[in-house]
């Protein structure tokens, strides 16, 4: 069982390793303003986990108790959706049709390019 300490460092580490991700994002959003500030941050916040700067170990336990909690962040996408029903009725086949289409070329350019470039084990 991870003790208190343990679980206290952990939890003040990951809100230091993503602050600070997300700061140096906020900085690269000033300076080259092409992608939002939060993007800029989770590619910090990658390359800083793939070349291990910070250490994933201490990060997992609160990445897996935000994934756990995620559901409450689509509680206002929700909340819009309602609010613009009439949109949606107007225009909620194109909606679905577009979102199917561009989900089907996306997997199929991955899954095409993963075959390409995949080194066989056998």
């Amino acid at each position: 069982m991870i003790t208190f300490k343990k679980k206290t460092f952990n939890a003040l580490y990951s809100i230091f390793a993503i602050f600070s991700c997300l700061a140096l994002g906020k900085l690269c959003s000033h300076v080259a303003p092409i992608l939002p500030s939060s993007l800029y941050g989770l590619i910090i916040f990658t390359l800083t986990l793939h070349f291990r700067i910070f250490n994933a170990d201490h990060i997992k336990s609160s990445v897996v108790w935000c994934l756990k909690h995620m559901g409450v962040c689509f509680v206002p996408a929700g909340v819009g959706i309602m609010n613009h029903f009439e949109l949606i009725k107007q225009f909620g086949i194109a909606i679905v049709a577009i979102t199917f289409v561009t989900t089907f070329l996306l997997l199929t350019v991955v899954g095409l390019h993963y075959q390409r470039f995949a080194v066989d084990d056998e």
